[in-house]
């Protein structure tokens, strides 16, 4: 079958092709420990039940027809007051766009600001920009990061490639580190947009600022910091995507939003007009009425957040306690997000039956026969198939689940040779 060239050459998702092997092993009985997926377990973390009780009015209220295309101008104005409450940015209604989760957002930003051939710089890892480079035809480049800097990009990596990039897309907290820009990583960065903006013809294209901060609310003892609140004269190139699925562990409402200058949103909210991307009309009336309840939102995010962390920290410790009995392994303390950044150093080793771990995915599948534990390799974001680290997502499990889980771990490690 003839098919276009695009999708010949679309590469599917590591990450769901783990998680199918271990949906498949589950079916089966097997006790999996799933920490591959960005999600939640909605038994275990669910909504606010405040925003669970306006989605349910809303739909009983009949509010189930077509939303306008840039989304409800009541949760656009509510997101307007949270940015200012919560961060001081000063957006209007217009300069935001609502839609169906970040991604949706996030492919529009690149569509609307890349050419065919146009420089789109991002660090690795990081979580789809690869795909969204290759959707959008872009000359994509890729600055590898490295654990001395908790795996985010610093202005000095950076800068040899932003001359003629129209694009730098960046996240804080990182998927898949968890991992934070302090103040003066972000500052210095910002500094090298800006010098590069002045440096550029009226007739040339700007470079752009993607700010993925979706998971801004889930910071643990570290301060969020944002390209536009340090400086405010980089309110014209940068591009934020935010939205509920994190940080209200409402992953499957689907209510995101994007804000930055005028005219790319409404370019981007025209785009996504043809594609369809909106929100459910029920979920932004909803959204729009808790946004205002600043009260319920602290107090649920704080619970939220702390309850993550406490199995973040337990996964990193148990880790630590690997590493001191002589284990190759390694982990970076949670900052923020859902995730463990861990090194496991056992790529060249073998197997019980002597064959090979020739690679991190290779080691992702014994460990999930082995030990019924499942991480992602840093291959799925972007890296070496030779790198031996990996995220763990803990949204997914309960605390007992993770305490059960790091025993078989390290029973399983111990049988590579």
């Amino acid at each position: 079958m003839k098919i276009s060239k695009l999708a010949q050459n679309l590469i599917g998702s590591e990450i769901i092709k783990i998680g199918n092997q271990v949906n498949d092993l589950k079916a089966q009985g097997a006790e999996i420990a799933n920490l591959t997926i960005g999600d939640l377990n909605s038994n275990i973390y669910p909504i606010p039940a405040e925003l669970k009780e306006e989605i349910q009015k809303a739909y009983q209220n009949n509010l189930t027809n077509y939303p306008p295309a840039n989304g409800l101008l009541s949760l656009r104005k509510s997101i307007a007051k949270d940015l200012k409450n919560r961060w001081n940015l000063d957006y209007s209604a217009d300069e935001i766009l609502v839609a169906g989760g970040s991604r949706p957002l996030i492919y529009a930003t690149f569509k609307t600001i890349v050419d065919d051939g146009d420089k789109v710089v991002y660090p690795i890892p990081s979580w789809n920009n690869n795909h969204y480079a290759y959707l959008t035809h872009a000359e994509k480049v890729e600055v590898e990061t490295s654990q001395s800097n908790n795996f985010l990009p610093t202005a000095e990596e950076l800068k040899p490639y932003l001359k003629g990039a129209v694009l730098l897309a960046l996240c804080s907290p990182l998927n898949p580190t968890g991992t934070m820009f302090t103040k003066e990583q972000l500052s210095e960065i910002c500094e090298l947009v800006l010098e590069e903006n002045k440096s550029r013809g009226e007739n040339e294209k700007p470079l752009y600022l993607m700010y993925d901060q979706i998971y801004a609310m889930l910071t643990f003892d570290e301060e969020h910091f944002n390209p536009v609140s340090l400086f405010p004269e980089l309110k014209d190139y940068v591009i934020f995507v935010d939205g509920t699925s994190k940080c209200f562990a409402a992953t499957g409402v689907r209510v995101g939003w994007s804000f930055g200058p005028r005219e790319i949103i409404d370019k981007m909210k025209s785009l996504l007009t043809h594609v369809g991307a909106w929100a459910p009309k029920p979920e932004q009336e909803a959204v729009a009425v808790y946004l205002e309840q600043t009260e319920n939102v602290n107090s649920f995010v704080n619970e939220f957040k702390n309850k993550i962390y406490d199995s973040l920290e337990t996964l990193h410790e148990g880790i630590q306690n690997m590493k001191s009995k002589g284990f190759a392994v390694e982990s970076i303390k949670p900052m923020g997000a859902l995730y463990l950044t861990v090194e496991l150093d056992y790529l060249g080793k073998s197997k019980p039956d002597g064959t090979p771990i020739t690679d991190s995915s290779d080691l992702v599948y014994f460990l999930i026969e082995e030990a019924g534990v499942a991480l992602v390799p840093f291959s799925a974001f972007g890296n070496s198939r030779n790198m031996p680290w990996f995220r763990a997502s803990a949204g997914g499990l309960s605390l007992e689940e993770i305490k059960k889980m790091l025993p078989r771990l390290e029973k399983a490690l111990e049988k590579l040779k």
